[in-house]
């Protein structure tokens, strides 16, 4: 049984706490033997930038004054990845899963997110791919010059217990992404739905569409 809860729009640090609260005692739960309550967190962040464990701060392009003037925040997390962007017209999705009550280990887990969104975009006839060495959903990765990646992904594990998560762009303002190196990258853009698409897309639309396969892929 996975639980859906929807924050909506919520300041990303009021979301660390409160994912990191679900977190810690899920993993307390889990020392006592007791049950786990596997929570996928639907929400919208207001203009932030997080970098992760192992990013690299040189991937930010902007002093911090002028993101303070853009009213961007900047968080270093304890999570996988580099460095990305989250804001509005973006669904960002936390799963606090128990990875050993699905029987998968941490890569597994990172692949059938990334079939979650893959799906979630064929249902709008966008193909999602893989792109090896890089966590995340792309576009046209095989095409010079032309790869774009449409979801991010960046997560963090302890006794199997998962937090943090994805990241994709439906609506976003992609102007924000030249604010990095977006995971690092400097020879690959950035995309959305909307943008693929060209015709406006509400973000509400596509929840049911995630949790559609999120039960699909792990129950």
């Amino acid at each position: 049984m996975i639980q859906f809860i929807d924050w909506r729009m919520i300041p990303y640090s009021q979301a660390y706490d409160q994912q990191k609260e679900l977190f810690e005692k899920a993993i307390r739960d889990k020392g006592k033997k007791q049950a786990i309550q596997n929570t996928v967190v639907y929400c919208e962040h207001p203009h932030v930038i997080t970098v992760g464990k192992n990013g690299l701060f040189s991937n930010l392009l902007f002093p911090e004054e002028v993101l303070k003037e853009k009213q961007v925040e900047l968080f270093h997390v304890d999570r996988g990845g580099d460095i990305t962007y989250h804001g509005p017209g973006q669904i960002v999705g936390y799963p606090i899963f128990d990875l050993e009550s699905f029987n998968i280990g941490l890569k597994e887990y990172i692949h059938k997110l990334e079939d979650v969104i893959i799906q979630t975009l064929r249902e709008y006839e966008i193909t999602g791919e893989r792109l090896d060495g890089a966590t995340g959903v792309w576009l046209d990765k095989d095409l010079p010059g032309k790869a774009r990646k449409i979801a991010a992904i960046g997560v963090r594990s302890s006794r199997y217990v998962t937090m943090h998560g994805f990241a994709l762009n439906i609506h976003t303002n992609l102007d924000y992404f030249n604010l990095i190196n977006p995971c690092g990258f400097v020879d690959k853009g950035v995309t959305s739905l909307e943008k693929e698409l060209g015709y406006k897309i509400d973000l509400e639309d596509i929840k049911p569409i995630l949790t559609k396969y999120f039960i699909k892929f792990f129950l």
